[in-house]
């Protein structure tokens, strides 16, 4: 049976440092993810995940047993990227970060389905302009607005988990969520079908819709 987090971080404070591997190894990925879609930047993320978990190794005395610590790290990887944008005072540029996908691996956050019924010479046509697109509507978001629709849309977080990775109050942080999609749907709408989250939601669209969802994101960790 798989320890818990909450186990993996009693057994860090209890002496065994060796434990905490079990966390980095756990959520490295999903951190990398977040982190890359603040920054844009591969080196900076890598250096900002490192600097995030000895972070939260340092403050591990601190965390409650009781609370998630998925958005307990959340919520350092954000201060903390967040501090480093305000030092470097540079607008994050997004490039040719996405690639077009009929079927997406998840590890893969850099690639992207449109929604379409089936592959085609159009779609290959297509896919040169909508990689731009994509770009240029994520270059719109502020920080904040990928982490929220990151969280949301890519990792099926809930506006709880965002408001606090955020340090936003709940309605802040869904209108956060909703701002980044109102941009990107403004952007992307000729390419996103009826379910993604970039589309008019018309019953029963969402996170995760089969064949429905234009995936926006960084690269996964390596």
């Amino acid at each position: 049976m798989e320890v818990t987090d909450a186990g993996v971080v009693a057994q860090v404070l209890a002496g065994d440092s060796n434990a905490f591997r079990v966390l980095v190894d756990r959520h490295s990925r999903s951190i990398f993810r977040v982190i890359y879609r603040m920054t844009g930047n591969q080196q900076d993320t890598e250096e900002l995940v490192q600097e995030t978990f000895l972070r939260a190794y340092k403050s591990l005395a601190r965390f409650e047993l009781r609370s998630s610590f998925t958005t307990w790290l959340y919520r350092i990887a954000v201060n903390r990227t967040l501090d480093f944008l305000n030092s470097k005072k540079t607008q994050v540029t997004m490039k040719e970060t996405y690639e077009i996908a009929d079927n997406p691996e998840p590890d893969q956050g850099n690639q992207v389905q449109v929604a379409a019924e089936g592959p085609g010479p159009d779609r290959m046509l297509l896919s040169a302009e909508v990689k731009r697109k994509i770009a240029a509507a994520m270059g719109l978001l502020t920080p904040a607005e990928r982490v929220a629709f990151t969280m949301r849309h890519m990792e099926g977080r809930s506006i709880e988990e965002i408001s606090q990775a955020l340090n936003l109050k709940v309605n802040a942080a869904k209108n956060s969520v909703f701002r980044a999609v109102q941009k990107l749907r403004q952007q992307l709408e000729p390419y996103a079908g009826p379910g993604s989250p970039t589309s008019p939601a018309r019953g029963g669209g969402g996170p995760g819709s089969p064949a429905r969802t234009a995936r926006l994101g960084g690269s996964a960790m390596r």
